[in-house]
């Protein structure tokens, strides 16, 4: 028998058959479901409860799903939910954009339940693991660049540094295995959990944000090095 998953899943879209689709699916797995019409339902509900991970539609009648995604990512409370954007939306930029807002995955339409179901379960086992395997004090410097696993917080030179939930994941996966490299599968395993699917965009994707954010010069990087043709690796002390 396949194993069963707990946690509350909030399903956003104004398209009622894939709300029901989408529900019916998870709940199939274990999980717990609410759903809603619009983005000012869902604002209204994560005032009452938190859920463990929300799949938004992208596009709905204002506001919409880009506008609630970041602004549950300023909330105190909700700036740590897991977001998943549904988008009929394929294109580069427009997927870059819904990361940069701060989605922590995105699934373009049409999708498959079965891979909608496994990447909510692989947010929520991330978001799991790391709040087991993070010891409370452990702190990790490499050059000017601070790690603080409990808190989740970076800094470069004592200056915080805002990540996303995926792009802290993905800076301390690299930062723990400083001069390997390691290839797309294995950063999809480390960060999202699940296999390689041949859409190297979402790796791609994130690191080039996380330059953004932490290098010097993001086209010139000094900490995340790219390996052409395998992978990327964090530079080891001696190239710092």
């Amino acid at each position: 028998m396949e194993k069963t998953e707990s946690g509350l899943i909030y399903i956003v879209d104004d398209e009622p058959n894939i709300r029901k689709l989408a529900s019916l699916a998870l709940k199939e797995h274990g999980f717990e479901t609410q759903e809603f019409a619009g983005g000012d339902e869902l604002l209204k509900a994560v005032q009452r409860r938190l859920p463990d991970v929300i799949i938004l539609d992208w596009v709905m009648p204002a506001p919409d799903g880009l506008s609630v995604c970041g602004r549950l990512k300023l909330g105190k409370e909700t700036r740590t939910i897991p977001i998943i954007l549904l988008t009929a939306r394929n294109d580069e930029v427009d997927c870059v954009l819904g990361l940069e807002m701060g989605a922590d995955d995105y699934v373009t339409k049409p999708f498959s339940l079965k891979e909608l179901c496994a990447r909510v379960k692989a947010l929520i086992r991330r978001k799991e693991y790391s709040n087991i395997t993070n010891p409370s004090n452990e702190i990790i410097t490499c050059g000017e660049i601070t790690v603080n696993l409990a808190r989740r917080t970076v800094s470069k030179n004592g200056k915080p540094i805002d990540l996303t939930m995926k792009e802290f994941d993905l800076l301390t996966s690299l930062m723990l295995s400083k001069g390997r490299v390691l290839n797309r599968d294995q950063l999809m395993e480390k960060v999202w959990d699940v296999e390689f699917c041949g859409d190297a965009r979402t790796v791609d994707v994130h690191i080039r944000y996380l330059r953004q954010k932490i290098e010097d010069e993001s086209e010139n990087p000094k900490y995340i090095l790219t390996v052409r043709g395998v992978g990327y690796r964090f530079a080891s002390e001696d190239e710092l």
